[in-house]
């Protein structure tokens, strides 16, 4: 006769389930669109978006994890989301704002944007450079609050649901332009990378790998095609073929990129699991995804504070004549390292936003 376990005795046994880890790819992916978004703020280089999409990448990388912690009751998912967004947003806002003020602006109605930023929040010319970032939070906020109603969408019908994302950028480019205001922004922001926000649902739920790769494929080249096509037919209507002035093309360049990086994961199960193995770049990694709000809330600033600190160095003999000052990769690095002490001395906000115990690095 067998051995007959009892319950009891069985649930001793059992092993504790592992701690959930990390997707390194995902990680890794969101790591370069950071890096590429400081170097496009640093060169202005216009390929480099048809290099790296850093932006639909960002987004696509979001719905997955949306789609992930809809597992749970929505409104709790949502307030979480808001919880760990708006206070990193609130402590940098203070400084802005307050630096707009001192520099004349006066403020309207409109400041209530700088509390929840379903609109543009409203500054002045002297703190642009700053503010005009904070789109990509606006678009992100409204993803957030729109995706339990998107995702149910796209579980009704996953293949046409993804089509038909892209349909709201074509009728913006083609047929009615919307309001010239923020609601009209926010649209055209939210158009250009809905695709890519539902793409997240698609690879959460496993859609993308039960397709044919030769499918995946032909689509991901044909709106890479479309989109490059578009942005470099209109290079004489808009001055350049920068992606970030074209949304139409923004939207089919990053469709197709995103589309593939996802796919790919998909299909051959790449997990970049190895990385672990190199202790400085895993931890580089693991910084990036933890601060990932401070970098970006934070990187233009440091942008423009690298310009007057490099002014100073004009003043030091030895500086001046062994570094190169007027290299616009030597304010690169200087950006960086004022990114570092920035996230040294606010990244605690985002553990706090959390609930986790502050700490300088993660």
């Amino acid at each position: 006769m067998g051995v007959v376990v009892e319950p009891a005795a069985a649930e001793e046994t059992r092993p504790e389930p592992a701690a959930p880890q990390r997707d390194r790819y995902f990680d890794t992916l969101r790591a370069l669109a950071l890096i590429r978004v400081v170097t496009y703020h640093t060169f202005g280089w216009a390929w480099a978006a048809l290099v790296f999409p850093s932006m639909g990448v960002m987004f696509g990388l979001a719905g997955t994890l949306m789609a992930k912690s809809l597992e749970r009751p929505a409104p709790k998912v949502v307030r979480s989301r808001l919880r760990r967004l708006l206070p990193p947003f609130w402590f940098w806002g203070v400084f802005v704002v307050l630096a707009m003020l001192v520099h004349g602006w006066i403020p309207d109605w409109e400041i209530v944007y700088w509390v929840v930023p379903l609109g543009d929040p409203p500054g002045n010319a002297w703190g642009e450079q700053a503010w005009e970032i904070l789109w990509y939070l606006r678009t992100y906020l409204w993803f957030v609050l729109l995706s339990p109603l998107l995702l149910r969408l796209f579980r009704l019908a996953p293949l046409p649901a993804l089509a038909l994302s892209l349909a709201p950028v074509l009728v913006l480019s083609f047929v009615w332009a919307g309001p010239d205001n923020r609601v009209g922004t926010a649209l055209w922001d939210l158009s250009t990378y809905l695709f890519c926000w539902m793409l997240g649902f698609a690879h959460r739920d496993g859609v993308l790998q039960r397709l044919k790769p030769a499918v995946v494929v032909a689509a991901s080249l044909a709106a890479l095609g479309f989109g490059g096509w578009y942005a470099f037919a209109h290079q004489a209507d808009l001055g350049t073929y920068d992606l970030d002035e074209n949304p139409l093309a923004q939207a089919f360049w990053s469709a197709g990129f995103v589309m593939l990086l996802m796919w790919a994961k998909a299909y051959f199960g790449i997990d970049f699991a190895r990385l672990t193995r190199f202790r400085r770049t895993n931890r580089i990694v693991t910084v990036f995804n933890a601060r990932a709000v401070t970098i970006y809330l934070w990187h233009e600033i440091a942008l423009i504070l690298a310009v007057p600190l490099i002014d100073r160095f004009w003043d030091v003999p030895a500086f001046e004549t062994y570094l190169p000052l007027e290299s616009q990769w030597f304010m690169f690095g200087v950006g960086w390292l004022l990114i570092g002490v920035f996230v040294l001395l606010s990244g605690w906000v985002e553990d706090v936003a959390a609930r986790k115990k502050p700490r300088l690095l993660p």
